[in-house]
């Protein structure tokens, strides 16, 4: 009877023993397969293109210049000649303020005017030495100077030809601080961008760019450069191009949201799918997989230029002629085996 209990005692440990080996067979299978696996994938050749340098930059409409239209001094107005939205030209009137002391200055104008022309007779004939003569021809020029001074700001006008797009006062009011009008010129509008330090060199004045408009789809609008600041902002690394556009037909307007186009010239460039570009995990850097002569790849971290249509520019990192993957590339690493297949 205990021959029996042994002999069932052993062979429960040999079934354990295979059972705990069949086991570890199964767990170790997984990892050998992990290791042998091959990881299909397509590719593409690295080409030299031409890439257009295109950049767009946002900006805001602004008007080329703006004039706050107001009398030096306090006083009452007397008429308001135009409003909000009133287009108006260099020189036009815009509004007069009370005259009363316009009216006697003008008289004093004259009456020195008069008496500087008596002793000029009298002058010439020897009849009024040169100090007295001096001393009416000084008294007449202050007071036409300030007749005219006094002319300018009582009839107010409009320094150039623009929009109103702002009025503070009604006619009998008294002017007291405020600007009666503001004026803004749009014909022609400018806009600013801040470019790329690196981008210094290739902008010159004159360059024409292309600008469009969220208010008006549609339409572009072409503009030149006008203006480059001398000086680079040290926290953007970036510095400020002023662009012109003419606006003859006044639709573009202070305050829209714009889109500048400038185009830079054109690079002879690496150029590679944009499938092809991997994002490293954990850092900025991009890197593409390069195919190896024993169906292996390799990872190369590469500068990226310009982002045209489903392609990129690529500056650095890999050369003409390099076959790079493209689908699969997110599951790639070094050393891995791959079968390729573009169908």
């Amino acid at each position: 009877m205990n021959s029996i209990y042994r002999t069932l005692a052993l062979v429960g440990v040999c079934a354990a023993l295979v059972s705990c080996g069949g086991k570890k067979a199964q767990e170790s299978a997984p990892v050998a397969q992990e290791e042998d696996r091959t990881i299909l994938v397509s590719t593409a050749t690295a080409v030299v293109e031409e890439v257009p340098q295109t950049e767009v930059y946002s900006s805001t409409v602004e008007a080329y210049a703006i004039n706050n239209i107001a009398p030096q001094t306090p006083g009452r107005i007397q008429t308001i000649r135009v409003d909000v939205g009133s287009f108006v030209s260099k020189g036009q009137i815009l509004a007069t303020m009370d005259a009363a002391q316009l009216d006697q200055t003008r008289l004093k104008l004259v009456n020195d005017s008069t008496e500087l022309s008596r002793l000029r007779s009298l002058y010439e004939e020897g009849g009024v030495s040169k100090s007295d003569y001096d001393a009416v021809e000084m008294a007449y020029k202050i007071s036409r100077r300030s007749y005219n001074n006094l002319a300018e700001n009582t009839y107010l006008r409009s320094p150039l030809s623009g929009v109103i797009t702002a009025r503070n006062y009604d006619k009998g009011d008294l002017y007291a601080g405020q600007p009666i009008f503001v004026v803004q010129q749009i014909t022609p509008v400018k806009l600013k961008v801040g470019v790329s330090e690196s981008d210094y060199t290739k902008v010159k004045i004159g360059n024409q760019v292309e600008i469009t408009v969220d208010a008006l789809p549609g339409q572009t609008f072409t503009g030149k450069i006008n203006k480059i600041y001398p000086t680079i902002d040290p926290m953007t690394h970036t510095f400020v191009t002023e662009i012109l556009v003419q606006n003859s037909d006044r639709v573009l307007r202070p305050g829209m949201f714009a889109r500048v186009k400038i185009e830079f010239g054109v690079n002879k460039s690496v150029v590679v799918p944009e499938e092809s570009v991997v994002k490293m995990q954990g850092t900025g850097q991009r890197c593409v997989y390069v195919l190896q002569p024993d169906n292996t790849v390799e990872s190369s971290i590469v500068k990226l230029g310009r982002h045209v249509g489903n392609s990129y520019e690529i500056l650095e990192g890999i050369s003409e002629g390099d076959v790079v993957t493209v689908k699969g590339s997110t599951s790639l690493k070094d050393g891995a085996k791959v079968e390729v297949s573009n169908k």
